[in-house]
C-alpha cells in the first residue's frame, strides 16, 4: 500500500471530532511543506510488537547513532493518542525550546522536549502550533 493510502486509511479510522482534526492538521502541514517526504509508521517494531501509536511523518533528517550508524527519519510527525492529538518535532538539540519558544502562547497543551500533546485543536491556537511545525520543517535535515 503507498504511503499516502496508508495516511488516508489511519485519520480515516479515527472517530470524530479526532477524524477531522487530524485532516485539517495534515493539510496545514502540508501547506507549509508541500513536497516534503510523507512517511507512515504503524507503530511496530521489526517483530510485530506494538511499540508506538502509528504516526504520519513529514520531512526527513538523517539521526546519527553512538554506534557511528545512520539512518533517515521523519522531522515532524502527527499520531492520535488516546487522549487527543501529538504533534512530534524531532531532531531538535535544546530540549526545552519547544517549551520556551510557544509554551505561553500556545495554549492548552502539554509540551516535552520534542512533542506537544493537546486534547482538540479548540484548546490550542492553530498558528502558533504551525509556526513550530514550520519551525522543525526548516532544520537542516543533515544534523
Amino acid at each position: 500500500m503507498e504511503v499516502q493510502e496508508q495516511i488516508s486509511e489511519y485519520i480515516g479510522s479515527q472517530p470524530e471530532p479526532k477524524r477531522g482534526e487530524m485532516q485539517t492538521l495534515h493539510e496545514l502541514i502540508l501547506g507549509i511543506s508541500p513536497g516534503c517526504k510523507l512517511w507512515f509508521t504503524d507503530g511496530r517494531n521489526a517483530e510485530g510488537k506494538v511499540v508506538s501509536n502509528p504516526n504520519i511523518g513529514y520531512g526527513g533528517y538523517i539521526i546519527h547513532y553512538a554506534d557511528g550508524t545512520s539512518r533517515e527519519f521523519y522531522r515532524v510527525g502527527l499520531s492520535a493518542n488516546t487522549t487527543g492529538i501529538s504533534v512530534y518535532i524531532l531532531g531538535l538539540e535544546d530540549k526545552t525550546f519547544l517549551a520556551r519558544t510557544y509554551g505561553e502562547t500556545l495554549g492548552k497543551a502539554s509540551i516535552t522536549g520534542y512533542c506537544i500533546k493537546f486534547k482538540t485543536l479548540k484548546n490550542i491556537h492553530p498558528d502558533v502550533l504551525g509556526a513550530a511545525i514550520r519551525y522543525g520543517l526548516e532544520l537542516p535535515t543533515g544534523n
